[in-house]
């Protein structure tokens, strides 16, 4: 069984990265969560970014606002696909800071961008690496896609009148 690994910068990041947590789970993929600062603890940095493919993860999502330098250092030093979220943080610059220094990674060190506070499309892009080698959440995903297509199609039946 697959699992992904969830990691923000601080507490505050928690209300954005609950909903790639809550799509995960939805999908019946483990999710491990935890407070990893490249900033103020770099040495828990080093070692879960190190051991990361040896603890069982196939995927990690990271989340950082401000200088937002989680991601590329996870990245650096994992083998692992890194999908990071800029957080729009009380101290950032409109959330260009954090995307930025997600975004523009060298060459070498792919870290797979989702918008501003896209914590959802996070969990689910995770979600989709892993059906790419596991059926049953292939399975799972091909459904929820299929739920978003069923709600466009209500939404529009009710805006238009038509049945």
């Amino acid at each position: 069984m697959s699992k992904v690994a969830v990691v923000m910068g601080s507490t505050s990041d928690m209300p954005v990265m609950q909903d790639a947590i809550d799509i995960l789970k939805g999908f019946d993929i483990e999710v491990d969560v935890d407070i990893v600062s490249a900033h103020r603890t770099p040495e828990k940095l080093f070692d879960f970014s190190k051991n990361a493919h040896t603890n069982g993860y196939t995927v990690i999502i990271a989340g950082a606002g401000g200088a937002a330098h989680l991601p590329g250092m996870v990245a650096s030093m994992s083998p692992l696909p890194v999908i990071g979220v800029p957080v729009k943080s009380s101290n950032s610059i409109d959330g260009w800071d954090s995307i930025l220094s997600i975004l523009q990674m060298p060459g070498g060190v792919p870290v797979a961008t989702v918008a501003l506070n896209g914590a959802k499309n996070a969990g689910i892009l995770a979600a989709q690496i892993i059906g790419s080698s596991d059926k049953c959440v292939l399975d799972k995903i091909i459904l929820y896609k299929e739920g978003l297509k069923q709600k466009v199609i209500e939404g529009a039946k009710s805006v238009s009148g038509k049945k």
